[in-house]
């Protein structure tokens, strides 16, 4: 078949979109039909083979005198350089398109996890925003080893409580990436009368957990120290706050707006599950804890497991008993009441009453609120409900306010809106447990006259901080068991010295038939009035910027000691005497027995207890 002729005298211009190659048609004059013939349709093959790749051609007239060896060697080079470029091309064409394959996986792997991802229920915050917890996961059934899921995965710590120590323990743990399983039974916001004053040492440990600005729009009230009132007289102790920055003081605030701004803080950690739950039992095999039982908000009941379980839900605690041997006191109620639109005598102070029978407190707990508590000695309370109660203030405690307080506290009592909380006092008696670990009110208590309780939890966080910071793997039972036995050694000696002084000062400042007893409440006044030196002391103790023993014990028998020179002077009579040997007896009868219950070796002595020495290296 005979291919119809081509004619080559005309440049023929196929145009197409990459590529531009040239070629110059040369034939020699002496060629014979036959070789001009197949030449043609080689060309011809060529041409049409180009047109399909996409090349655009350029053919030049045979006038152009070149050899044809020359052009056939640069036709050689031609194909050679557009087969390098076609190979650059595809390989390009490949790069291209694996980044945008990647890209486009990229994206759609975010939405899937976005759309899949966990369920949060949204609680409100004091601001009006909200902050979220998780659902139920699968994980928590039954499944030691679950992997992970959702981005959390099975929990390395779970937290029974999301109070304030539950919540602050959740934000620390969660912070260096421990991923924490937080049930608690009722996320809504807390109302108590009581956990409204921060203490400046307890503000010191919030700041190093990084947790001050927990403080911060919830209207709360700087207090730099206490207003003390007897007989008609005053004295006004501040805080030793001088060698500390400008913003370091104490804190009082409502219990719940402090407690909300924790637990939101925690939620915004993706380790962190916030969820709300009643535990209902601990899961222990061969004595070891490996997670809790517990129910749901739906009611479902559920297990979950982690190499640690933190037992932290409060004074009203059930789970307590499987971990230590509570000894619960409850010397007095506390009665409640919010006084609206008043002023204190002395600003940015807690006021201290000393009225018979027991004293009473005031606080600021926001810019419009002073909260005051009624200490009511005993078991048994007035009724609410009959009116007892109003009658008891009125007639018993009123006419014993100071005069710029009592409108607002007789206004308070007729608006009908009064509180109870029972005082509890339990020393901390552990029962160290492989797997578990006890904290907060549910393992120790005391009287909340000298608002220590946040304090101590606070402190021992920072403590167990420290001890599993440098434990990387918690499912090392042995190693994690051996570390949390120091916890309760290391956190004697701050948590028992704020225990025992609010013990003995509260049995200090109840009044009493007892001459010795009399003599002692007014020379506690008596001295620290002195100021300076001799308040600096005690004031550094109470707000707990130098919780020590011993420096405890040296002001306690100082304050006697300088009760029994009162009476002495200026003629001591044998009267006299006798009741200075029996204030010595008095005060060595209030502090001794609470320095044995929280246990004189591990407050005194630390170093001489083999846990002691079992705190972490940075080896380890």
């Amino acid at each position: 078949m005979e291919l119809p002729p081509y004619n080559l005298s005309k440049p023929s211009l196929v145009y197409r979109n990459h590529l531009i190659s040239l070629s110059i048609n040369c034939l020699h004059p002496t060629a014979t039909r036959h070789d001009e013939t197949r030449h043609q349709a080689r060309r011809l093959a060529l041409l049409r083979g180009r047109a399909r790749r996409g090349e655009r051609e350029i053919s030049l007239p045979s006038s152009l005198s070149l050899s044809s060896s020359s052009g056939s060697r640069r036709l050689i080079r031609s194909k050679k350089e557009k087969e390098k470029e076609m190979e650059m091309l595809v390989i390009d064409h490949y790069i291209v398109g694996t980044f945008l394959a990647s890209l486009l996986g990229v994206v759609l792997l975010y939405v899937l996890r976005r759309r899949n991802g966990d369920v949060r229920a949204k609680f409100p915050r004091e601001d009006g925003d909200y902050f979220a917890t998780r659902d139920a996961s699968p994980c928590d059934s039954g499944n030691h080893d679950c992997p992970p899921e959702n981005g959390f995965g099975a929990a390395d710590v779970i937290i029974v409580g999301a109070g304030v120590a539950g919540a602050a323990l959740a934000h620390t743990l969660g912070k260096v990436g421990r991923r924490v399983h937080v049930i608690e039974r009722d996320l809504t916001e807390p109302d108590r009368i009581v956990g409204e004053l921060l203490q400046p040492g307890g503000y010191l440990k919030l700041i190093e957990l990084g947790l001050e600005d927990c403080v911060k729009e919830i209207n709360a009230q700087r207090v730099l120290g206490y207003a003390m009132f007897i007989d008609g007289k005053n004295t006004r102790l501040s805080y030793p706050l001088g060698k500390f920055h400008s913003d370091v003081a104490g804190r009082s605030f409502h219990n719940g707006r402090f407690i909300q701004r924790m637990r939101g803080k925690a939620a915004t950690l993706p380790n962190v599950r916030l969820e709300q739950g009643t535990v209902t039992s601990l899961i222990e095999e061969n004595g070891t804890i490996k997670g809790v039982h517990y129910k749901t908000k739906a009611g479902q009941e559920l297990e979950a497991f982690a190499p640690l379980t933190i037992v932290c839900d409060g004074c009203f605690s059930n789970l307590c008993r499987s971990l230590c041997k509570p000894k619960v006191d409850v010397p007095s109620h506390f009665v409640g009441l919010a006084l609206e639109n008043c002023e204190l005598p002395f600003a940015n102070y807690g006021h201290v009453i000393l009225t018979d029978p027991s004293p009473i407190l005031f606080y600021p707990i926001s810019s419009t609120e002073v909260r005051c508590l009624v200490d009511v000695p005993g078991q048994k309370l007035p009724s609410i409900a009959n009116g007892e109660m109003a009658k008891y203030l009125k007639s018993v405690v009123a006419p014993q306010i100071p005069p710029q307080l009592h409108d607002a506290f007789i206004a308070a009592i007729e608006k009908g809106n009064i509180r109870t909380m029972p005082n509890r006092s339990m020393p901390a008696d552990p029962q160290p447990t492989p797997g578990a670990l006890l904290l907060g009110d549910a393992f120790n208590m005391r009287h909340p006259i000298t608002g220590g309780g946040m304090t101590v939890a606070l402190s021992d966080i920072v403590i167990l901080r420290d001890l599993l910071k440098p434990l990387h793997n918690l499912h090392d039972a042995t190693a994690l068991y051996r570390h949390l036995e120091s916890f309760y050694t290391l956190r004697k000696p701050t948590a028992s010295t704020i225990n025992t002084l609010a013990s003995a000062l509260y049995k200090v400042f109840c009044a009493s038939p007892d001459e010795a007893r009399k003599e002692m409440r007014k020379a506690c006044f008596d001295y620290l009035s002195l100021g300076e030196v001799f308040s600096n002391g005690p004031i550094a103790l109470l707000s707990g910027l130098n919780p020590r023993p011993l420096s405890l014990v040296l002001n306690f028998f100082a304050v006697a000691i300088y009760g029994v020179g009162r009476l002495l002077l200026p003629v001591p009579s044998p009267k006299r005497l006798w009741i200075g040997a029996r204030l010595i007896l008095a005060a060595s009868g209030i502090i001794f027995p609470i320095v044995r219950a929280e246990g004189v070796r591990q407050m005194f002595f630390p170093r001489t207890i083999p846990s002691f020495y079992r705190a972490p290296s940075s080896d380890n």
